[in-house]
């Protein structure tokens, strides 16, 4: 994470603490001088905020001047009301700003059924000042924490252009479509559709393979902005460097899970498809029995061995020709004495562990996913976390 990173040229910023639930920051406004295209992926979760109703009806024009985030109250099951409180918050930041509330996009963060402070929020909606003075990414990735231990920023050059993501995240996240709250600001130029499919595969290949407790949030939003201050780059190029941004953002959230103590990479491959392949890698990043056997750097990988099990069939799996390995060292099918055990318990107490799993099914598709261990850490954040 870089502390200072400043935004790319055309966005200007406005973080502030308006009192939605503490001390620390909690309104956040990145903002474009001028029109851009925009593309979004939402929660499919059938219990979704009206921040991703809002968003969802917004970006589809493919287009956005401005992104708002409301940290510490997700404003989710709040009815009638809450959708009506989001809608008020999208026009007051569009009167600021000078432009039409369908060009501002929204998300929220924090505690499920809790109606946002209006009378906080609509001082603070008085008090955005012209024009945005704040150019930190940093700072906007702090403005959108709720139990982040540290904010999460990456960039990339391409071209004459840049491009800067921010990102929240710890808990509640098994993405399906999105995951946690992602934004990824540019200053290059692309049409909205072309934004829009590099976009969704480029989010299908990193955030959407991130795991650290199994649970959809309510309120799963990524979203790009495009200002095309910078002018075109190459359509590849753009693609390689959103990836890298996002694998980075990726990464960050496994490590900083509610509790975590080690960054877990499950790679799959040999696998007949990446459906497959991705079914696999999740069902070991998400097991239980995994996770605490590596913040126990217990190299059991039997447990490993279950997981494939319980996703795939003897049909689609040979058991006696799957291969696995914790980092580089081969566990099954063959067989370790205790030196060699003791040598991955060792590796295992470092702060990331590979677990590579090679079905020789005789394809070739693979598939990486992201997550962290469990620990007693995870279990009292979210046993307290409204008490």
């Amino acid at each position: 994470m870089n502390e200072h990173l400043a935004l790319p040229r055309g966005f200007h910023a406005h973080v502030a603490n308006i009192g939605v639930k503490d001390t620390t920051d909690d309104f956040t406004i990145v903002a474009s001088d001028v029109p851009c295209a925009a593309a979004g992926v939402f929660t499919q979760s059938s219990f979704a905020g009206p921040s991703v109703l809002v968003s969802r009806l917004h970006v589809a024009h493919g287009t956005a001047r401005a992104m708002v985030v409301i940290s510490k109250n997700a404003n989710v099951a709040t009815g009638a009301q809450g959708l009506a409180d989001a809608h008020e918050v999208v026009a007051g930041v569009a009167a600021a700003l000078g432009c039409s509330p369908t060009d501002v996009l929204i998300a929220s963060t924090g505690v499920i059924g809790r109606s946002y402070p209006m009378d906080h929020i609509r001082a603070g909606l008085a008090a955005i000042p012209s024009p945005l003075p704040g150019t930190d990414a940093g700072q906007v990735a702090r403005g959108i924490m709720t139990t982040d231990t540290v904010p999460k920023t990456a960039s990339a050059t391409v071209g004459n252009a840049r491009i800067v993501g921010v990102a929240k995240g710890v808990g509640m996240i098994e993405p399906n479509m999105a995951t946690m709250i992602a934004m990824f600001f540019t200053d290059a130029a692309l049409s909205a559709p072309a934004l829009d499919a590099v976009f969704r595969r480029v989010i299908n290949r990193t955030l959407n393979c991130v795991s650290i407790d199994t649970d959809t949030s309510t309120s799963d939003t990524a979203v790009i902005i495009a200002n095309g201050v910078a002018g075109t780059v190459d359509d590849d190029a753009f693609e390689a460097a959103l990836c890298s941004v996002a694998e980075s953002l990726t990464k960050q959230i496994a490590r900083d899970g509610e509790g975590a103590t080690t960054l877990l990479e499950v790679t799959v491959d040999g696998a007949t498809s990446t459906e497959q392949a991705r079914r696999v890698a999740r069902a070991i990043v998400n097991s239980p029995l995994v996770k605490t056997a590596v913040h126990g750097a217990d190299p059991n990988w039997g447990r490993v061995a279950m997981a494939v099990g319980k996703c795939t069939t003897s049909d689609e799996v040979d058991q006696q020709a799957v291969i696995i390995r914790f980092g580089t060292q081969e566990v099954y099918p063959a067989r370790l004495d205790d030196d060699d055990l003791a040598a991955l318990s060792a590796y295992m107490r470092g702060p990331d562990v590979l677990i590579h799993v090679s079905l020789a099914t005789g394809g070739t598709a693979t598939a990486t996913v992201w997550g962290c261990d469990l620990t007693d850490g995870y279990v009292r954040i979210n046993a307290d976390y409204t008490t």
